[in-house]
């Protein structure tokens, strides 16, 4: 079978349920008064808890509070169309009844049933995919696996063996045990060589032909793309691509963590995953007793609440046809529709620039039965196309609203760099072209004109930084900006000129909380020159607003803005803009440059 026609289900569901459960449950985060920081699963190796106390954990598990038909009907409500269940985490406890080791649910615990079975029964009950978490690389109960240095410090490692009487007769066990199986997701591929990774993949293929490899396998083999923990790209991306994301900051429960995401704040963040062509894999972590904790089950509920009246704009959807993030929200498209969702309601009109379809008819999704006024403008001289809508005044949905344009034909835009309704000239970095030091050939060039859907790889990002030269991360940021010979530039289209200050947003690096990082990263100091229309002018990246970035839950926007910077444009027409390095602070993170905004001051 073909990966295409092995992954058209997951492109289609758009939403599933992660499920991260084992000892560490039982734990909540803690041992012996102590809090583990951050993740609640990693509390093994965070407090290198010795692996005969750590074993003692199962002797006491006992779940009696799991009920799967509950758990399974969590995520159906929710609109989630599979599940992700840890059937090894790194702990190297295996949920399942397992022959291949006795260290699992069944044979060490108390609780001797096997909750995966029933799990298993139930998504085939009520209509949902199963799939199976697997670690495969680091067991810290393992002795050949990789992870546990404090028990195992110096002992010499076959992981041959590992994968040949661990790994392998468990990853059998779940591929003939419980009927047919959609992912096998493994996590944290470490150091696995490319060999040992193709030979997961072409044994979970061997076993069953349909079922899914994610690309944590290593080496980028799996069957789709991934992104790191609660990370999104910046861009819509032909490739069938996954994130994962936590419902508050850990995946494994965690006793005294309550930052939950609200569910507006999810419902928007699915819907900006699937107008990228994305898969949104959303975790829960019941607690010891099998409990799915209550803020969980709420937020869900709202979510599915929704989904349930939006279903149509998120489920067997194409991502959005523009290339760049609107502030007003995101877009999916189907044949002959563009649903336009709205997080935030438009003070006057709705306006969208570059759509070059006819638009037959304008609504909103719960108002089908209700036409909106709809005009469409193509202004010759600039050669470009506007479309306005003129909406309620009231906002008729508190979290969200979706417009549904009717339009001619398949979908087409023009993605040319325009400046947008607002005024705004926007200025993404992966939209930039940028032109390198002489030390890297003209074939290393990345265009943020070409048409090129592809994640860039890990080992083509380290090839890239070994020679030195800047390069565009997978988050669409530019990294690694130590040369002030490398610079960036954009063609862009004013329609509406004048005066503009600058404003440049730049990432900061999430806390590694482990490390007892509290706040986020960030490196400034950096002086740039833009030029523009004949005018140059120089500024210096300082530390301004600190800022949540929307598309990504982790990472956060550092705002620097310069008023006092002006740049004049006298007349509408094509321009180049160019960012220029003056000077460059790099010690650890450098300029992560985002994007490049130009205000009309009169806006």
């Amino acid at each position: 079978m073909i990966k295409e026609q092995r992954i058209q289900w997951m492109k289609e569901a758009k939403f599933g349920m992660f499920i991260h459960w084992g000892l560490y449950s039982s734990l909540g985060g803690e041992w012996n008064g102590t809090t583990a920081l951050y993740i609640a699963e990693w509390i093994m190796l965070r407090l290198k808890i010795p692996l005969a106390e750590y074993r003692q954990i199962a002797g006491k598990f006992n779940p009696a509070g799991f009920n799967a038909a509950e758990w399974v009907a969590v995520a159906q409500n929710a609109g989630m169309k599979y599940i992700v269940i840890t059937a090894k985490h790194h702990e190297g406890f295996a949920m399942f009844n397992s022959r291949a080791s006795k260290y699992n649910i069944v044979d060490a615990t108390p609780y001797k049933k096997d909750p995966v079975k029933e799990i298993a029964a139930e998504c085939q009950k009520q209509g949902i995919k199963l799939c199976f978490y697997y670690s495969h690389v680091q067991d810290w109960e393992d002795k050949n696996a990789i992870g546990n240095t404090w028990d195992f410090p110096d002992e010499p490692r076959d992981f041959d063996k590992y994968l040949r009487e661990k790994v392998k007769p468990q990853l059998r066990e779940l591929l003939t045990q419980y009927g047919k199986v959609g992912i096998i997701w493994f996590d944290t591929p470490v150091n696995i060589s490319r060999e040992h990774a193709q030979e997961l993949v072409d044994y979970v293929h061997k076993l069953q032909p349909e079922c899914i490899v994610n690309n944590r396998v290593g080496h980028d083999l799996g069957d789709y793309n991934g992104f790191g923990d609660n990370e999104a790209p910046v861009k819509g991306l032909e490739a069938c691509w996954e994130t994962c994301a936590t419902l508050n900051d850990t995946w494994g429960y965690k006793k005294n963590d309550d930052n939950w995401k609200s569910s507006s704040t999810i419902i928007k963040l699915l819907v900006d995953i699937v107008s990228k062509g994305g898969v949104y894999l959303l975790n829960i972590g019941p607690d010891g007793m099998g409990l799915i904790p209550e803020p969980s089950k709420k937020i869900l509920s709202e979510v599915g609440y929704w989904l349930k009246k939006n279903s149509e704009a998120i489920y067997n959807t194409n991502a959005s046809p523009f290339e760049k993030e609107f502030d007003w929200g995101s877009i999916t498209v189907k044949p002959g529709k563009i649903y336009a969702h709205l997080f935030d309601w438009p003070d006057g009109d709705y306006v969208l620039r570059g759509l070059k379809n006819n638009v037959n008819k304008a609504y909103l999704l719960d108002s089908v039965d209700e036409p909106l006024k709809l005009k469409q403008v193509y202004n010759k001289a600039m050669n470009f196309h506007e479309l306005s809508v003129t909406l309620p005044r009231d906002v008729p949905v508190k979290d969200l609203s979706v417009l549904v344009l009717e339009i001619d034909g398949e979908v087409k835009v023009d993605n040319t760099l325009i400046q947008q309704p607002d005024n705004q000239i926007v200025c993404e970095a992966f939209r930039a072209d940028l032109h390198r030091a002489e030390q890297v050939s003209d074939n290393d060039l990345i265009s943020g004109s070409e048409d090129n859907d592809d994640l860039i790889s890990r080992v083509e990002i380290a090839i890239k930084k070994n020679n030195g030269g800047f390069y565009l991360s997978n988050a669409g940021v530019i990294e690694d900006w130590q040369d002030t010979r490398e610079w960036l530039s954009w063609d862009i289209k004013v329609t509406n000129p004048g005066e503009f200050f600058i404003e440049v947003i730049s990432l900061i690096q999430k806390p590694y909380a482990w490390l007892g990082e509290t706040i986020g990263r960030w490196e400034g100091g950096h002086i740039l020159s833009i030029e523009i229309a004949d005018q140059k002018v120089e500024f210096t990246i300082e530390e301004g607003e600190r800022m949540e970035n929307s598309r990504s839950i982790y990472y956060k926007r550092m705002r620097s803005t310069d008023n006092s910077k002006i740049i004049k444009i006298d007349r509408p027409g094509n321009y180049s803009l160019k960012i220029k390095p003056i000077k460059l602070n790099f010690k650890e993170l450098g300029l992560k440059l985002q994007k490049v905004i130009l205000h009309n001051c009169k806006t």
